[in-house]
């Protein structure tokens, strides 16, 4: 049963299990799972290069295998190369990335291969026929990819490096890593990629090294690639953010908040990662299809921005005062706040701060700038308006007036900082 289970059920169970102590018979299941985990670790290091790859039945639109494949691969190995397995464990308790050689680790891969492609291990064959169910011409796909594992190693270990900035050094090796990839075969390009971006937080990170491979290729060589792909990816990433966006609920509080902001820091970077990573064409399909996301990003983003006021108004109303011939905004202290308006006006605030990091890039800064500060005018004239009034003794109703503030105080905290909300607070704890 703790072979059969998933490695996060495995890494639960070993974490609960390890204080067992006195009990004979948790002792023993303890050290069974404890077996399983480092069994389990050694296989990972192993076929490192592919693990990210094998995950739950392997039925996904991008390049991914049964998790289920993994194991079975594994446990052929286990059985069929005992003393290759028996080397790679001793070059797994002292493996030092820098410095050992992972030669251990890719004869056991190239095994590997062979027995997926020859189905020679009942084992193998078993993985073979997960791999044909999930996609077809499954098996023999991921006989390749393991077959690519050596290649792809030693690309995956300077992968923090080249994300963060791809020298011409790091170009140049990238070049020579996709260049001995396509060796294993012709067509094997696209999973070489698909086997990076499997080891990237951001999988649309993986444009920067197609860049570098390609030399930023104009839009048109790449859209009529192999790699075609990766850059549709990326367009279609940004329509479903666009998606999250759009279905943003302005009365679901700090949650929404989050994931609407995360949705456009989202699509603000893979627009970046586009437009970073390959010469666009205006008029060009990808060029155009962007240039109407931006827009349409800029869009929504605005059309949120714009109900602040309205909301902000429902909650603490301004009315028109006349003084001699002069009129002036006054605060409306005749009812008290409505809590869901209240909830609708705090999560627009909260959204118009949260997304701050992405305003210039998005296109939406200098309306965001704008929305910000009349806002402040209108929680200023409110805050100070019923303030005085409470000084006055001339509040219509003191309990309502104080309710307004303190949903004012709200509102400050959100738009400005928590220090502004303070001052406000002991301003009308003093009166």
């Amino acid at each position: 049963m703790v072979e059969s289970a998933p490695d996060r059920v495995v890494g639960d169970l070993r974490g609960a299990l390890s204080g067992a102590g006195g009990d004979s018979g948790l002792v023993d299941v303890r050290m069974l799972v404890e077996t399983e985990a480092r069994d389990r670790q050694l296989r990972n290091a192993v076929l490192h290069p592919i693990t990210p790859l094998c995950v739950g039945d392997g039925r996904t639109e991008r390049l991914t295998f049964p998790a289920r494949s993994l194991a079975l691969v594994w446990r052929g190995l286990r059985d069929q190369a005992t003393h290759e397995v028996g080397r790679a464990a001793a070059l797994f308790e002292e493996f030092q990335a820098d410095q050992s050689s992972p030669e251990p680790f890719d004869i056991l891969a190239r095994r590997a291969a062979c027995g997926v492609r020859d189905r020679n291990h009942p084992k193998f064959a078993a993985a073979a026929e997960l791999a044909d169910a999930a996609r077809p011409g499954g098996a023999m796909l991921l006989a390749e990819c393991l077959e690519m594992v050596p290649v792809v190693r030693a690309a995956v270990g300077r992968l923090p490096r080249w994300i963060q900035r791809v020298t011409d050094e790091d170009a140049a090796l990238a070049r020579i890593a996709y260049k001995d990839s396509v060796e294993i075969a012709e067509d094997a390009g696209p999973r070489f990629f698909e086997m990076l971006a499997a080891h990237l937080t951001h999988p649309w990170m993986v444009l920067r090294l197609i860049s570098a491979v390609m030399d930023k290729p104009p839009e048109a060589y790449l859209a009529g690639s192999e790699l075609a792909e990766f850059g549709l990816r990326v367009l279609d990433g940004v329509d479903a953010g666009l998606a999250e966006v759009e279905q943003f609920d302005t009365t679901g509080g700090m949650n929404a908040v989050r994931a609407a902001a995360q949705a456009i820091d989202k699509v603000t970077a893979q627009i970046a990662e586009l437009e970073g990573n390959v010469e666009l064409a205006r008029q060009g399909p990808w060029g155009g299809r962007l240039a109407k996301q931006k827009t349409a990003l800029a869009r929504l983003v605005e059309g949120r921005l714009r109900e602040i006021p309205k909301a902000v108004d429902a909650v603490i109303p301004l009315t028109q005062v006349w003084m001699g011939r002069v009129s002036k905004d006054a605060a409306r202290l005749t009812s008290p706040p409505d809590s869901k308006a209240l909830q609708k006006a705090k999560t627009l605030v909260a959204f118009s701060q949260e997304i701050r990091g992405a305003a210039n890039y998005g296109g939406f800064a200098a309306a965001r700038t704008k929305v910000l500060e009349d806002l402040d005018v209108q929680l200023d004239t409110f805050t100070e308006d019923a303030l005085d009034h409470l000084k006055q003794g001339d509040a219509p109703d003191p309990e309502v007036a104080r309710a307004l503030l303190n949903a004012a105080i709200e509102l400050v905290a959100l738009a400005r900082d928590r220090q502004a909300a303070d001052i406000l607070r002991r301003r009308l704890a003093a009166i």
